[in-house]
């Protein structure tokens, strides 16, 4: 199921989106400018093109220095620098307050995204028996031929398992009303080459086909082993689904548990209103969760950009990574707005993403600044902490 660090990496992403979109909302602005002294190639009246650079260069020079400060630049006396330099603001902020809400939204859609994943892969099993009955036909033809054994793959076929699973009633559900059934071509292509060239040759697929029927055990750990080794692993599958979904490789392990325990669900005693895995124990908190660490972290950025220049000795704060920078804002972010998180845990949950998403010191760097700024911090009461948060909060 999903936790918490996954959302915390996530939010992260989703922050790191957003700068490196900010980056060029500043850019576009500028451009802006550069448009707005741009010569006019059809005006009938000799233009100053000294003059105009000149009026961009002051332009320019003002918007930076708002950019820079936050403070309302003062008027000068020539009008259309002036026009200029608001237009370029009011183009900077509307785009950057966009940009906000738009990774936010992506944030959420991309943590949502992987139920939808888990319950589109809990379509394979009947996809592949559509597949195997299209490959029993196109094999009857090329073998019997060369009078060759067919595959018998009746057993798989009447697997009891796969008969639950595709007669559940929330799996029918949710994917007709998310549009997840296991259809396109190029995904039936994918099944189509891991059944030719990879389940056929298994011996432990093959061995499960000649067994004789009604070991009900047997018939869930062939589904178990199906998936493990052709879904999350080999070639054909793991493939299209990488291409398909640029966050599974992060995702991978988290559908993978919601799928074996599924398999694991469907015993003997289940039938077609087994309730499926949810995203987590409470998804609607989690994302609050997510969405106000997002939210707040933005919103204080200035606050904790100020907090780490302080704490950084002998080092400019804009050498720092900015995804060491985004980890460092948001354990911030969330030692002062949720209290009940203990702050040991808060540091220790974005030393291990440092570790997974940023660079080979980030780990020493990171522990280093939180554990000093959380022991300021507490001392002067900013951090306050209340229930499970005052666990290990010394």
């Amino acid at each position: 199921m999903l936790n918490r660090r996954t959302l915390r990496i996530k939010v992260m992403q989703a922050l790191y989106a957003y700068h490196q979109a900010v980056g060029s909302d500043f850019l576009l602005a500028l451009d802006q400018i550069a448009d707005a002294f741009a010569p006019d190639l059809n005006s009938p009246e000799p233009q100053d093109r000294k003059q105009l650079q000149g009026q961009r260069k002051m332009a320019e020079v003002i918007f930076k220095e708002w950019h820079k400060t936050a403070e309302q630049p003062e008027p000068t006396d020539d009008a259309d620098v002036n026009d200029a330099v608001k237009e370029a603001i009011k183009y900077y902020q509307k785009a950057v307050a966009k940009d906000a809400t738009y990774y936010g939204g992506q944030m959420v859609h991309a943590a949502e995204s992987i139920h939808d994943q888990y319950i589109h892969l809990l379509n394979i099993p009947e996809a592949l028996l559509q597949v195997i009955e299209e490959e029993k036909v196109r094999d009857s033809r090329r073998f019997t031929a060369a009078k060759e054994p067919l595959l018998d793959a009746t057993r798989l076929q009447e697997n009891p398992v796969i008969e639950k699973l595709i007669n559940n009633l929330q799996l029918q559900d949710l994917t007709i009303r998310r549009s997840l059934k296991w259809h396109g071509e190029d995904e039936l292509d994918a099944l189509r080459n891991a059944w030719r060239n990879e389940m056929k040759q298994d011996p432990e697929l093959l061995s499960y086909l000649a067994a004789p029927a009604g070991n009900y055990q047997q018939d869930q750990e062939i589904l178990k082993h199906i998936y493990k080794t052709y879904v999350f692993k080999g070639e054909s599958l793991p493939a299209y689904i990488e291409e398909d979904d640029l966050n599974w490789e992060e995702n991978r392990a988290i559908v993978k548990n919601l799928v074996v325990k599924t398999i694991k669900m469907l015993d003997e005693a289940a039938d077609e209103n087994l309730v499926l895995m949810s995203l987590s124990a409470n998804w609607q908190e989690d994302k609050e969760f997510a969405e106000s660490l997002y939210k707040q972290t933005l919103a204080d950025d200035e606050k904790y950009e100020k907090l780490i220049a302080e704490s950084v000795q002998n080092w400019d704060v804009e050498r720092v990574a900015l995804t060491d920078k985004i980890l460092l804002k948001m354990a911030l972010c969330e030692m002062h707005l949720f209290r009940a998180i203990p702050v040991k845990v808060t540091i220790n949950e974005y030393i291990e993403i440092s570790k997974m998403y940023s660079t080979p010191k980030s780990k020493q760097f990171v522990n280093g600044i939180l554990d000093k700024l959380a022991q300021d911090l507490t001392a002067s009461g900013a951090i306050r902490k209340s229930g499970r948060g005052l666990l290990d909060n010394q």
